[in-house]
């Protein structure tokens, strides 16, 4: 019986508000890789919808320990907040705080085979994403640096992160899943082909990453593939993204100039504001402030660097706070991995927190509202997974 024929049959016998729930999670996840408007209408609805479930049974919201170091975080982030160039601009900005929320209902709603059932939605919608990516290079010209495919979502960026992500889910699955694994096989070609045409080097990069770390979890031999995998693609590939794969490592590209000026900017801001950053938003405020003369653009949106931005915007405290996060988050997916428990969502979680860090390392991702929630939901499935299918079972 496969997972989804399984979460039906669970599904009949569920309450009917619990149904309902469930059903608003699942477009909520399926809506991240659609449309951030339409993910944010079913975030609400879903919460609202586990409130009502949690004043139903008498119960208090609860995540896995691991996520504890983001309660410090938003401490961290409102502090920040309250001392910056723009406290008011700052607490507005620091409303992305709530998708945190994401962490306890999917932890309490997606729970046993349903999590599951949420993988299976984030691999299906995100095959449709990826031969929408691809549609849109091939025959609409979505070709070039100026204008790459995106998908239905509003920026490249975005697009590449999610599909990144996905890629995480379908190769776990792909590689240690007993069974379910003939759709991840199919779609995985169509994601890897949308992911490279979208001329993204930060989540190419986060992508081999998870891929590799897979492969080592597998079988260390195994690792001898992604160069071999990455050969191949090398070959395939047409002229405009070998030019990007290339540019990679030219000093003179007038990206990678302006990212060396930005790694500049960020330690400037660091330096003068250690403790608390300049703020949530504030980076583009004094950018022209420390910004070098070898920058190439005259301001950007953030630094490009996930612990850069957070240690300019919030100060070295909140870094080493997301770095605890990152760490508790990684120990407890390995330990749930080698016992074997749960083993394809920890093993796509954990290779999604590299991923995002590999990536997050030149690019923004974690400030990435679509990104961010679909990594939430990624990496706290497993811990739901375990606490079984009955809602009762561990309720006081």
């Amino acid at each position: 019986m496969s997972t989804a024929t399984m979460s039906v049959s669970q599904q009949k016998a569920m309450p009917a508000a619990d149904r309902i729930v469930l059903v608003l999670l699942l477009g909520f996840v399926a809506a991240l890789q659609v449309s951030i408007a339409l993910a944010n209408i079913l975030l609400v609805a879903t919460l609202l919808g586990w409130a009502g479930l949690c004043i139903r049974d008498r119960t208090l919201p609860s995540a896995p320990a691991c996520f504890a170091a983001l309660g410090a975080y938003v401490v961290l982030t409102l502090v920040a907040s309250a001392f910056s160039v723009d406290p008011a601009e700052s607490f507005i900005d620091s409303r992305q705080l709530l998708l945190f929320l994401v962490v306890p209902a999917v932890y309490d709603l997606a729970r046993g085979s349903r999590a599951s059932t949420v993988a299976d939605v984030i691999i299906s919608v995100g095959a449709v994403s990826a031969a929408f990516g691809i549609i849109q290079y091939g025959v609409l010209h979505y070709d070039n640096l100026g204008q790459r495919p995106q998908g239905a979502l509003t920026h490249y960026m975005t697009y590449s992160g999610v599909l990144m992500l996905v890629i995480c889910t379908a190769a776990a699955r792909l590689i240690f899943g007993s069974r379910d694994r003939i759709w991840p096989a199919l779609v995985m070609p169509a994601l890897v082909i949308a992911l490279a045409l979208t001329f993204t080097r930060n989540a190419w990069i986060g992508a081999c990453a998870a891929v590799g770390i897979l492969f080592v979890l597998k079988d260390f031999r195994l690792s001898a593939l992604l160069p071999v995998i990455l050969a191949a693609l090398f070959v395939a590939a047409p002229q405009g993204l070998l030019d990007r794969l290339t540019s990679t490592f030219n000093a003179q590209d007038p990206a990678n100039q302006d990212r060396f000026a930005m790694i500049e900017i960020g330690a400037r801001i660091v330096r003068d504001h250690p403790l608390t950053g300049v703020g949530p938003n504030m980076v583009p405020r004094v950018y022209a402030d420390y910004r070098p003369d070898y920058a190439v653009n005259d301001v950007n949106p953030h630094l490009h660097n996930v612990p850069l931005q957070i240690a300019a915007e919030r100060g070295l405290p909140a870094v080493v706070v997301w770095l605890w996060f990152l760490g508790a988050l990684a120990v407890a997916l390995f330990r749930m991995f080698r016992q074997r428990r749960e083993r394809v969502l920890a093993a796509a979680a954990l290779a999604s927190v590299v991923a995002m860090f590999g990536a997050g390392l030149f690019e923004y991702n974690f400030g990435d509202s679509e990104f961010l929630m679909l990594f939430l939901v990624l990496v706290t499935l497993p811990f739901a997974a375990g606490r079984g299918d009955d809602a009762a079972s561990d309720r006081p």
